[in-house]
């Protein structure tokens, strides 16, 4: 059997519950956007066509991780139902594989387990048995407990026969679903079970993106802090590091000017001191902030330190970047960071380094920066 497969990755949600002030797909994990990581598992022979859903807001920046994969971006709706419906219009194949955007962990192997389950079954929903004790609970209470053995946590990718699936969704006609196979099993037929994976996590909570970096143990009177910014390439003229224009065939994706090392600095100063990232305090959906100067919104964070009592003893960054050529501009971006963190520019450094062609980076899909900082109670220093 010598089906088409298309597959369908939904990225047109707010993943406000991770609280990173903007769609939480874009939010750097291992040095890329989280999203990058699922597109990667999605460029294999074995599927045909790939369908990446995007709200009105994320869609320059989606599309532009999509294009370098070959895949295609449409808009999504208001729920999870709307965009997949949007999703289905596009697609070509004879079966269609549907797969969360927060999914990121997903192998090959559980991919190819679906479209084979597809063809032997008519459908295929990845699930993992509930291994915990389950109960149902009312007003916080236990009032009876579930059995186990017949309990599933249903996961993604889920896939099934185009046709069939778009009949399904036909037929709900307004109403909105948690995923596909319930939309599949009340308007079609139960849909099949197959064996997923533990590791196939979906990041729903910040916490639910792995550390990258070791705890510290700072002395009495110090804090340390780590921030990490990344932002995909997109067509423009020039890209603005740590204040300095620098000239390039490109520009960032973002709402402010993209200075992914003054955002990295100011997530490190904020980890620091214990208080949320920079999407809580200067979000994407303000508009005050669009096309901003990054310089100003730290000037504000490093007042915020200060008001704290605290004023940075050194900053550590490393930027990654195939292109442009940083080199010749670390010095400025020290005296840049240098007259806002006020800060001696002995204690700044800078270094940049590309990613030998490996990974969102390496391939000139975007530029990430990685800070540390070291703030000391003002009467220590």
């Amino acid at each position: 059997m010598n089906d088409k497969i298309s597959a369908i990755i939904c990225a047109a949600g707010k993943g406000e519950r991770a609280g990173f002030g903007k769609n939480k797909l874009l939010a750097p994990l291992f040095g890329a956007p989280a999203l990058y990581h699922t597109l990667k598992k999605f460029k294999i022979a074995e599927i045909d066509e790939v369908v990446v859903t995007s709200s009105k807001a994320d869609f320059k920046e989606i599309s532009a991780l999509c294009k370098p994969f070959g895949f295609m971006t449409v808009r999504g709706g208001e729920t999870r139902t709307e965009s997949v419906k949007n999703a289905l219009k596009a697609v070509t194949g004879d079966i269609v594989i549907i797969h969360d955007g927060a999914r990121p962990f997903v192998s090959k192997e559980v991919l190819l387990c679906c479209i084979e389950g597809v063809k032997k079954f008519g459908s295929a929903v990845t699930a993992v048995r509930f291994t915990d004790t389950a109960a149902f609970a009312t007003y916080g209470e236990i009032t009876d407990y579930a059995d186990r053995e017949n309990l599933y946590k249903i996961q993604t990718p889920q896939g099934f026969v185009t046709e069939d699936l778009r009949r399904a969704y036909r037929l709900a006609q307004n109403k909105n679903y948690t995923d596909d196979s319930a939309v599949y099993a009340e308007h079609i037929t139960p849909p099949r079970l197959i064996e997923g994976s533990e590791s196939n996590i979906k990041l729903t909570y910040k916490e639910d993106f792995p550390r990258e970096y070791p705890l510290l143990s700072p002395v009495s009177g110090q804090k340390i802090g780590f921030g990490v910014d990344t932002h995909a390439f997109g067509e423009g003229d020039g890209i603005t590091l740590a204040g300095v224009k620098i000239p390039c065939n490109k520009s960032l994706i973002a709402h402010s000017d993209g200075d992914v090392i003054i955002h990295a600095v100011m997530d490190a100063y904020l980890s620091a001191l214990g208080l949320k990232d920079i999407g809580h305090y200067f979000p994407d959906t303000d508009e005050a902030t669009a096309g901003a100067d990054s310089a100003k919104m730290l000037e504000q964070v490093v007042q915020i330190a200060e008001n704290a009592g605290y004023s940075a003893v050194n900053l550590s960054i490393t930027v990654q970047a195939e292109t442009p050529r940083l080199a010749p501009h670390i010095e400025n971006m020290v005296n840049n960071l240098s007259a806002i963190c006020k800060l001696c520019k002995q204690n700044i450094a800078i270094a940049a380094g590309t990613c030998e062609h490996l990974g969102f980076v390496g391939e000139g899909l975007g530029i990430t920066a990685y800070c540390a900082v070291l703030l000391n109670k003002k009467e220590n220093i």
